[in-house]
């Protein structure tokens, strides 16, 4: 039979729990009118998986499905669907969020997938029922590993770097600064990539020396250390003459870096916040206001920026970096591998689950 991973429910507080993973057997679902039968061939962890089995995330299930990326094979499909048989898909990461670009048009409805209490989908099973506006075709020059690394940090950073720190206008991002901070994790990289297939000037931080230099390989124009009590000097001092601020800011820390920012940005700078994982709060300083800067919040996106994010990667050939990769859904050990990979910041890219087989695998693994 058909197989999915879920949590299993122990006793624990919030933050102290660590639910162990459990292994299902399900019945093959089967399409009505409108959805697709998806055999899942690889599917990838986000930091709010981890965050789901130390139940620090909301609304979460111990019955539905883990993880929200995914990529497979259209098997079957329901009567209105049936062009969609035998294509390749990436699964949207999220419902209940179309267009708007404020945010979710009902914040009620909207939520992640796999794991969540609110839709019953999540990427960790052998096959995914799903409606066929929840799919893109698979951008041809991925393999399946990258192309399940792509959906939610992809959909993420397009929100950060392009809808909230370029004010959506791509035509005229080519040669301003972007600072993106902790390199090494998927949305710090997305947020790379798409800065540099712009045209922008990308600069990044990281505490770990080699991350800066795989992110210099990746098109990265300098980076810091944010371990350095004055980075934003050091920072500084790599920006060309002839342009010497940033323009904005990606940052998912949040900590002092509306301080640090304040000496390095132009008047009217963006700093465009995905996460906040030194703490839940952060200062903003007076500087920052005489300064006129602009301090923007921004959560994972809508279906729409997600459909634009996909079409710029196919356009733009960019393949998501995969860090780790291991094989099989019943592979519990290597799967809490990944895990601790993800716990302790070992990742330089996204970490992977081999499903089913594919083509052969390769790509941008650093």
């Amino acid at each position: 039979m058909p197989q999915a991973l879920t949590i299993q429910k122990v006793d624990g507080k919030p933050g102290q729990v660590y639910y162990p993973l459990q292994l299902n057997e399900v019945p093959k679902p089967t399409p009505g009118p409108k959805e697709l039968l998806v055999k899942v061939q690889a599917a990838a962890l986000n930091h709010r998986d981890v965050f789901i089995r130390q139940h620090l995330y909301p609304g979460i299930s111990f019955s539905n499905p883990l993880l929200s990326d995914g990529f497979g094979t259209v098997l079957e499909a329901g009567s209105e669907a049936s062009s969609f048989v035998g294509k390749k898909v990436i699964l949207t990461p999220s419902r209940g969020w179309a267009s708007s670009p404020d945010g979710p048009e009902d914040p009620s409805k909207f939520s992640v997938i796999g794991g969540s209490a609110l839709y019953p989908v999540g990427t960790a099973q052998d096959y995914i029922l799903v409606d066929a506006d929840e799919v893109e075709i698979a951008p041809a020059h991925l393999t399946s590993h990258e192309a399940a690394a792509l959906p939610l940090v992809g959909v993420t950073a397009w929100r950060a770097l392009v809808t909230k720190g370029l004010s959506g206008n791509t035509a005229s991002a080519a040669g301003k600064n972007i600072l993106v901070t902790g390199i090494g994790g998927g949305v710090a990289l997305a947020a790379l990539q798409f800065g540099v297939a712009l045209g922008c000037n990308v600069y990044v931080t990281s505490s770990d020396p080699s991350k800066l230099e795989k992110a210099k390989a990746l098109g990265a124009k300098g980076g810091v250390s944010y371990k350095e009590a004055t980075w934003e000097k050091q920072l500084l001092s790599q920006l060309p003459t002839s342009r010497p601020y940033l323009d904005v800011v990606v940052d998912g820390a949040g900590g002092d870096i509306v301080s640090k920012s304040v000496k390095l940005l132009r008047p009217g700078g963006v700093i465009a916040v995905y996460g906040m994982t030194v703490g839940p709060k952060m200062d903003w300083t007076m500087s920052a206001v005489m300064k006129n800067l602009e301090l923007r919040g921004s959560t994972m996106g809508s279906r729409a920026e997600f459909r634009d994010m996909v079409e710029f990667v196919r356009k733009q050939q960019i393949r998501p970096v995969v860090s780790r990769v291991v094989k099989g859904l019943d592979n519990i050990e290597a799967i809490d591998g990944l895990f601790e990979d993800m716990r302790k910041g070992k990742q330089f890219g996204k970490l992977v689950i081999e499903i089913a087989p594919s083509e052969e695998e390769g790509g941008a693994k650093l």
